[in-house]
């Protein structure tokens, strides 16, 4: 992926940005709680039902796996791992004219709706910043892109973007990255790259001379593999519940499927080792995360990162206080009665983010 020659002149002032102008240092950090309306964002693509007759026209495979549930609704057995994969193919296809999509075997489905808000939100914090920002000049980074590459594919598609991702498993970085050169709405748009030192996540990613001006992250939520394979278990038996008494809505599939991140037998959304946990679980992962954004403040606009557990959230404060960010946006989004949220943090004061953004302008 080559940078264009207008991305190049807006590096170079970046760099000379750097070099004239320190990283900010405040003793006070800024703290903002953003709260929006209820449901999806208004760009989502995905409000109301999910239509599948159109869904099927853009997937025939799709058709054998569409049942009526117990309203006489058309929908899928969300219990069926290939259902919920070919729902995702269907709608990456219909939406994001995305055709070429596919995943290894036990590896994470993601929900789309609830994926494509964060996105949305992302787009808005930096709309926010400047109103005349061209978002095709938007450069992004995902860490822990997964199999998938929703992220990625989300904000070229609807934005964009310039997307590099990373993940610390080969064979996520290969299919990525497959996705990617296959779909040409995609290509030039994404480079995916491999994460060879799993302590780090800034770090061997970002080269030296570039420049991102948001990040983007799902972190793994359990911190043992039994721990995820019960979380996933209780969400499926209550998707069970909720079809059984009011059929499905695309936020279930939200609600059902964001948990469900293991490669049990029972565990129906697929998910790796590295998607779905590790030592010390989200807490542990988003700290870590912080005190190594410090390092790259200076190339980065603005790091964000999902946070699942809300009791987190205060613990990301206090890092970030001690590392000395300069401003934390914590922006809450609700799908159904699921409330999520990511945390943005920066090391620039408001001066220095105008000058940024002025370049993207």
């Amino acid at each position: 992926m080559k940078p264009s020659k207008k991305n190049n002149r807006a590096i170079g002032h970046l760099k000379t940005m750097v070099q004239s102008k320190t990283m900010a240092q405040s003793s006070a950090m800024n703290v903002h709680t953003v709260t929006n309306q209820a449901g999806l964002h208004n760009k989502n693509k995905h409000h109301g039902r999910y239509d599948f007759v159109a869904l099927m026209v853009a997937l025939p495979e799709l058709k054998p796996c569409v049942i009526n549930n117990p309203r006489g609704e058309k929908s899928i057995n969300f219990s069926d791992p290939l259902a919920v994969k070919l729902l995702n193919k269907a709608l990456l296809a219909h939406h994001y004219k995305v055709t070429e999509w596919d995943i290894p075997k036990g590896y994470l489905c993601p929900p789309i709706p609830g994926r494509a808000d964060y996105i949305h939100r992302a787009a808005e914090l930096l709309s926010n910043e400047s109103k005349s920002i061209k978002h095709t000049l938007v450069r992004a980074l995902d860490i822990g892109v997964g199999a998938n590459c929703i992220y990625p594919i989300i904000g070229v598609c609807d934005y964009g973007w310039q997307y590099v991702a990373s993940d610390i498993d080969e064979v996520s970085v290969e299919n990525a990255n497959k996705i990617a050169a296959n779909n040409e709405r995609l290509q030039r748009h994404i480079e995916c790259r491999l994460q060879h030192n799993g302590r780090h996540f800034f770090e061997g990613v970002i080269k030296a001379g570039e420049f991102y001006d948001i990040t983007t992250c799902n972190p793994p939520f359990h911190k043992s593999l039994q721990e995820a394979e019960q979380g996933s278990q209780r969400k499926i038996n209550n998707l069970n519940a909720n079809k059984a008494k009011k059929g499905t809505l695309k936020n279930t599939l939200n609600r059902a499927a964001e948990p469900s991140k293991t490669s049990a037998p029972t565990l129906n959304f697929g998910g790796q080792k590295a998607e779905l946990w590790c030592d010390g679980g989200e807490a542990e992962f988003i700290k870590n995360m912080a005190l190594e954004s410090k390092q790259f403040g200076n190339q980065v606009l603005w790091f964000t990162t999902l946070i699942s557990k809300k009791e987190n959230v205060k613990w990301m404060q206090k890092t970030l206080e001690k590392i000395g960010a300069v401003e934390m946006k914590i922006v809450e989004m609700s799908q159904g009665q699921k409330i999520s949220r990511f945390v943005a943090w920066t090391f620039k004061t408001a001066p220095q983010r105008q000058k940024w953004l002025k370049l993207k302008s």
